[in-house]
């Protein structure tokens, strides 16, 4: 165990809180001492859910590990069934909890309620967070949709004539990245093929619909971090086919609608044709030729990261310099797709691995979670955030998918924005010297009485801290500290610590203009 400031996944128990709260019916009994409430914060204060997730504690204290913590668990489990007479009920240990052995499984059949009770014994210290989400929903799907299995090697009897295909949307869960709004993307995009979807699970699903899973035709795959584990059972019990293609892109989104199509065995050519998305000419217009060959570092979960990558590369005409998850059982898929990129893959939940990497590629845009937003602020490198973890603006009140055509929208304007500003930026800086633009002037749009925000120069400061490979001997010119000043802030650092390096290691006590122009010389070889 590694003690840190920050961490990328909690906890496995988190997870299945993650599944529990976004579903409905659902009830989650967790032996847990009274510190590890605050997940609950995660829900009401993060992500702003009007409710409290729907888990009793047990709340064990210190003077209770010498009475019968076994005893604490059935009352608590007793008194949640009473209380909220849920549809069914998972019941399991936090970290604290499991080191107890306290056997919640076994004490809550040992009550005998009248609805399903599923076990999730989740090893706390050796797995995290995104696999308590797989490993609970996986097991909730089991239990309950497995009774209503048919018996092995009966094949699956084919749509009766004139239904409608259907499909089960599976992965959406709570604290999830954008969730709410790509099912509704999706769903819409899947109803205009004339596929109906028969569950979307866990996210509003309750327990009696996930008895229904089998019926589907076949599995969309939203987030393989979740669902994977359970899609695979579904397709060895029912004979259920699954999506490969995760529909975040326009390319992705595309690939997506020929593969539901197939499965579901109607013509999408119509859908293809009529697709609209606004993504792909803006990519080619005049004002986004800048964008091209910028250099991107991406760092999230496994199936936004690889997205990511393949949308800046081929969509965006960006330069991959950094691929990266904190995602481990996702490894291989990572690997995969950097050697698309030519580059080595950061596989790390070392958020300090992570800032070591952004500082020596220096990219001009980072693509990742709350995390790298605060890594890429301190080296003052623009940043979109393209996964969870996540704070509170990202989950925000419009409608804001990442999925699906309208998604590649959101995608375009939340990654294109931050490097707009930095052009708009630097153009004032260039024009400071006109009588509207002069120093000390404020912006004409805000009116008076607004103070001057800080020039660039001084921001440069904080990155320039945290170069440790560099001792700075040289000095600037005032000339060529003006020249420096006419570089797009976003690759203003770049430029300053090139050139203070040329000047340390040729000897160059002052800079100047001239030297400023060698080291520009001398790097771009």
């Amino acid at each position: 165990m590694q003690l840190t400031v920050w961490t990328y996944e909690g906890p496995p128990h988190v997870g299945a809180m993650r599944v529990a709260t976004g579903m409905e019916g659902l009830h989650y009994v967790l032996h847990a001492p009274q510190g590890d409430t605050y997940a609950d914060l995660l829900f009401t204060m993060i992500e702003r859910r009007d409710r409290r997730p729907p888990v009793t504690y047990t709340t064990f204290s210190a003077r209770d590990l010498g009475g019968d913590t076994a005893e604490l668990f059935k009352t608590a489990a007793q008194g949640a069934y009473d209380r909220f007479k849920p549809q069914a009920m998972i019941v399991g240990a936090s970290c604290t909890g499991s080191l107890i052995q306290d056997d919640p499984g076994g004490l809550a059949q040992a009550l005998n309620l009248p609805i399903p009770v599923v076990t999730v014994d989740l090893p706390a210290y050796q797995r995290k967070e995104n696999w308590g989400a797989a490993e609970t929903f996986y097991q909730l799907v089991r239990a309950i949709a497995g009774p209503f299995a048919p018996p092995p090697g009966v094949p699956r009897a084919p749509r009766a004539a004139g239904t409608r295909p259907s499909c089960n949307l599976l992965g959406p869960t709570a604290l999830g990245f954008r969730h709410r709004d790509d099912i509704t993307e999706i769903t819409s995009l899947l109803a205009r093929l004339g596929i109906d979807v028969n569950v979307t699970a866990p996210m509003g699903a309750t327990p009696v619909d996930l008895a229904r899973l089998g019926e589907a035709d076949f599995n969309v795959i939203l987030y393989p971090e979740i669902a994977g584990q359970a899609a695979a059972w579904l397709q060895r019990t029912f004979g259920q086919p699954s999506t490969k293609t995760v529909p975040i892109g326009v390319c992705a989104t595309r690939e997506f609608i020929e593969e539901v199509a197939k499965l579901a065995g109607i013509d999408a050519s119509a859908t293809l044709a009529a697709s609209s998305t606004r993504l792909p000419w803006y990519s080619r217009s005049v004002d986004s030729t800048y964008l091209t060959s910028k250099r991107v570092f991406i760092f999230g979960d496994a199936t936004h990261a690889v997205a990511a990558a393949r949308i800046a590369s081929d969509e965006l005409g960006f330069k991959v310099v950094g691929l990266g998850t904190y995602s481990r059982e996702f490894g291989r898929e990572i690997r995969e797709a950097a050697k698309k990129y030519g580059i080595e893959p950061l596989i790390t939940d070392d958020y300090l691995e992570v800032e070591a990497q952004v500082a020596a590629l220096q990219p001009e845009l980072v693509l990742g979670t709350q995390m790298e937003r605060h890594i890429a602020k301190r080296l003052g490198i623009p940043c979109a955030v393209i996964s969870a973890p996540v704070h509170v603006q990202d989950f925000p009140a419009r409608y804001a998918p990442q999925m699906g055509f309208e998604g590649a929208n959101v995608i375009f304007d939340t990654w294109v924005h931050p490097l707009m500003m930095g052009l708009e930026e630097h153009l004032l800086a260039m024009f400071k010297d006109d009588f509207e633009f002069k120093d000390g002037a404020s912006p004409s749009h805000l009116g008076t009485g607004h103070a001057v925000a800080d020039q660039p120069s001084q921001r440069v400061e904080s990155v320039r801290a945290l170069d440790a490979t560099s001792e700075i001997a040289a000095t600037w010119a005032a000339d060529a500290e003006k020249e420096l000043h006419k570089i797009p802030f976003f690759v203003r650092g770049k430029a300053r610590r090139n050139t203070e390096r040329f000047a340390n290691e040729n000897g160059v006590a002052t800079i100047t203009i001239e030297t400023l122009y060698d080291a520009k010389a001398h790097f771009a070889r």
